[in-house]
């Protein structure tokens, strides 16, 4: 290029050259899972950000191939994601066969500086950093990718209002096998679920607890729990002792409906962002003093509240303790609301005047609003300030009106020789029914892997061709954590769901799954219509139920399910087709009578 857009900035000859192309300039991080380096890329001449993976202490050599595969399943985690709260990746490389991850460089602080130096934050501040990262694990989730290690030190706040969620190096994606299979654990003590803690399942609730941890440190300037003591006492503690309590604020039954101990009792992604909603401060004026971006970082590592390392496996939870059976809220990142909601970003707490965040349709009621009048105070306050004579006036101008507009109809209805009674009403004429168009299907792959990295995931399905594909974990009652593959009609209404139990028989059979179905939804909300064998002679049942789903404060959603629950080998499948109960008709005979019968296993 003759005229190139700037000239870029001059660096040592020392300074390291990775790939021939980025240029690393200064440690912008350093922690056990990795180095953070402010680079630039020599070829679009751009500042970027790289990171470099780091083997922590103590781990055996035979495992350090697998932490540089972490690195790069943080690349293809990031990589599927595009999301206003997610770092963006820009490449991964290989020098000298390590991997280095290059990425958006974001001029930000992050959340465990910024605790480190101001305290705590206040109210507006909290939710804002809350809402983002909501925001950041829907899409994330919508994904099927679990990140496994929310906490303070992994979110960026800039000057400029962008607050974005980083560090997917451990992070975790439905479709590929777990890493921890050699008895590895990793994550940060003083914010790790306690069923990640336990060596139990991994699911997208886990990052509810991270969350919920966060948002704790964040209100009460330290973490909820002990970050500089020894790791196996820290986890000892958030498996077998009680959860921390926040103190008294608008925030507190956040932070407990997220660090519920039992990860299905844990508040939704979305009903956090709701509540959220009327604690957002519109974004007039800077949330953080501007000082605190115009300093670097200081000592990063006294501001990192708890670092990611690998801890001691903790023995599963007390046998004692109930399995969780109930259930408060929906996974997130299933169905159309989750991928509606995903792709709102979060708060831009500084923006400038009029470019506020997208907030949805409809605004949140505020309780400052001023209570309006009722009917019967208007009339009231009305009554003090008319004279009685003049109301009785107007009223008398109001019958010989009436009587004067009586009279002129029936003088119109005699000249035009019709009758003065009213006619009579003719039947309206009976348009055609309209046709349903055969909807046009187009066969589509899906991953239904298991979240362990069990086999025979694979599957192929005859799908509209303009629905959108959901991928998301999901615990049923006591029966072990399945994968839901969702296609999604454009409008939201109509859903083919893929669902895949690996290792599920001999233990449990079909109709186990209808049982924990039924106990699944709320006394009143679920109606089972048929339960029968299927007529091929596979072990299995033909479903359909109805039932009735509720957000916070509206109607319910009516809504009918035509299922076929099969064998196959070791696992249990659930192909489903879900319709609003007045389409129910067009949904067995148009969607799920045609799209069953293509389903394939192709693994």
């Amino acid at each position: 290029m003759s005229n190139p857009p700037s000239k870029p900035p001059a660096f040592p000859d020392e300074a390291r050259l990775v790939a021939g192309r980025y240029r690393l300039r200064s440690v912008l991080g350093s922690g056990s899972m990795g180095t953070v380096w402010s680079a630039y890329d020599e070829f679009l001449q751009r500042p970027v950000a790289v990171k470099e993976v780091r083997m922590p202490p103590g781990v055996p050599a035979t495992r350090i191939s697998e932490l540089r595969e972490r690195t790069l399943r943080e690349a293809r985690a990031i990589a599927v994601l595009s999301h206003p709260n997610v770092i963006t990746l820009h490449d991964v490389v290989r020098e000298n066969g390590d991997p280095y991850v290059v990425m958006e460089l974001l001029p930000a602080r992050s959340l465990a500086g910024l605790l480190h130096e101001a305290g705590r934050l206040t109210v507006p501040q909290a939710a804002a950093v809350a809402d983002a990262v909501a925001a950041a694990l829907e899409a994330a989730h919508a994904a099927g990718i679990t990140h496994r290690d929310v906490k303070p030190g992994n979110v960026l706040v800039a000057g400029d209002g962008r607050i974005k969620l980083t560090d997917f190096g451990i992070a975790r994606n439905v479709s590929e096998a777990t890493m921890t299979h050699t008895g590895m654990m990793l994550g940060s003590p003083a914010f790790i679920a306690p069923e990640v803690a336990s060596g139990g399942a991994v699911t997208y609730t886990a990052d509810l607890w991270g969350l919920g941890a966060t948002l704790f440190a964040a209100t009460e300037g330290h973490p909820p729990y002990d970050a500089d003591g020894d790791p196996f006492e820290t986890v000892t503690r958030v498996v077998h002792g009680d959860v921390p309590r926040p103190s008294a604020g608008p925030l507190a039954p956040l932070i407990r409906g997220l660090m519920a101990k039992r990860p299905a009792e844990r508040m939704s992604l979305s009903e956090v962002r709701r509540r959220l909603y009327p604690l957002l401060r519109k974004p007039h004026h800077p949330l953080f003093p501007a000082e605190l971006f115009r300093q670097g970082e200081r000592s990063r590592a006294a501001g990192e509240a708890s670092v990611t390392r690998v801890i001691p496996r903790m023995p599963s939870a007390k046998p004692s303790e109930p399995p969780a059976t109930t259930r408060k809220s929906k996974p997130e990142g299933t169905g159309g609301e989750a991928g509606a909601l995903a792709a709102d970003p979060g708060p831009l707490p500084f923006a400038a005047s009029g470019s506020g965040p997208a907030t949805g349709s409809a605004r949140a009621a505020d309780p400052a609003d001023p209570v309006g009048l009722s009917p019967s105070a208007i009339a009231t306050a009305l009554g003090e300030r008319i004279d009685a004579r003049r109301a009785a006036l107007v009223a008398v101008a109001m019958l010989l009106f009436l009587a004067a507009a009586a009279a002129g109809f029936a003088l119109t209805r005699v000249v035009a020789g019709q009758a003065l009674e009213p006619p009579q009403p003719v039947a309206p004429r009976t348009a055609a029914a309209p046709t349903t168009q055969s909807v046009e299907l187009l066969t589509r792959e899906g991953d239904a892997t298991n979240l362990r990295g069990a086999k025979g995931g694979l599957f192929s399905v005859a799908v509209p061709a303009n629905w959108l594909r959901f991928t998301s974990q999901r615990p049923v009652g006591d029966l072990p954590t399945s994968t839901l593959v969702r296609f999604v009609s454009p409008d939201g209404t109509q859903v083919l769901g893929v669902e895949h139990f690996a290792n599920y028989f001999p233990d449990l059979t079909a109709r186990d799954y209808v049982r924990a179905l039924t106990g699944y939804w709320p006394e009143g909300d679920f109606t089972l219509v048929r339960s029968d064998a299927l007529a091929d002679g596979r072990e299995g049942v033909l479903l359909g139920y109805r039932t009735a789903e509720r957000g916070s404060g509206q109607r319910a959603s009516n809504r009918t399910t035509h299922a076929e629950v099969f064998r196959s080998y070791s696992s249990l499948w659930v192909v489903s087709v879900t319709v609003p109960l007045e389409r129910e008709r067009f949904g067995r005979s148009q969607l799920f009578d045609r799209i069953v019968p293509t389903f394939r296993m192709t693994s």
